[in-house]
């Protein structure tokens, strides 16, 4: 076996049995031929080592402080330093283009001119990036953001990358979910303290 398949068949510490582990992107039998050539564009030979990399930026870990809105739950920390806008992990799940409005791990990757929403939805399957949290009841503002964009390759993905400042090693990667995220699942306004499962 090749160094690059055991460490895609190893699951990170602290990853939930009920959930499968993945690192590349799975496609939902909902999205059409002509949308999922428009993701993928060119063809990858770089996509297993960027993953690969960019593993080493985060941690999952337990949150055990009882302030936190998501204590007993998961997070997402920094492994080591991370300089100011760094991309520090994909945000992988399942490709679809049905609703999900029960999920609340569906990230919305683009919209088609015909309408139709292209989701990643990271519930039953997914890599570390699925853990990490709102800023909301944390800290003042985010330290991440999500952002789309095409890698070198041509395929279409949603990143995580480090805000304008530094992360410090151990510190809790958090992000905005967006007032639509909170709007829609819980019927309120975006400066909710409260931070879901995850």
């Amino acid at each position: 076996m090749s160094p690059g398949k055991k460490l895609q068949q190893t699951k990170p510490s602290h990853w939930p049995q009920e959930i499968q582990y993945i690192q590349a992107s799975r496609y939902h039998a909902s999205v059409l031929p002509e949308i999922r050539q428009f993701i993928i564009g060119a063809v990858s030979t770089t996509c297993g080592q960027f993953s690969e990399r960019c593993r080493s930026w985060v941690i999952i870990r337990v949150i055990s402080n009882i302030s936190h809105p998501a204590c007993g739950q998961r997070g997402l920390f920094a492994a080591k330093k991370i300089p100011p806008r760094t991309r520090l992990l994909d945000y992988i799940g399942e490709i679809h283009c049905d609703d999900r409005p029960n999920s609340d791990y569906d990230l919305s990757l683009y919209r088609t001119q015909d309408g139709v929403n292209v989701g990643i939805d990271a519930s039953t399957m997914g890599n570390e990036a699925r853990f990490i949290n709102d800023y909301r009841g944390v800290q003042k503002k985010p330290n991440a953001a999500f952002s789309d964009a095409r890698t070198s390759s041509g395929e279409l993905r949603m990143s995580i990358w480090s805000s304008d400042t530094e992360i410090k090693k151990d510190e809790e990667i958090l992000v905005s979910y967006g007032k639509a995220w909170w709007r829609e699942r819980y019927g309120v306004a975006a400066d909710i303290e409260h931070v879901v499962d995850t």
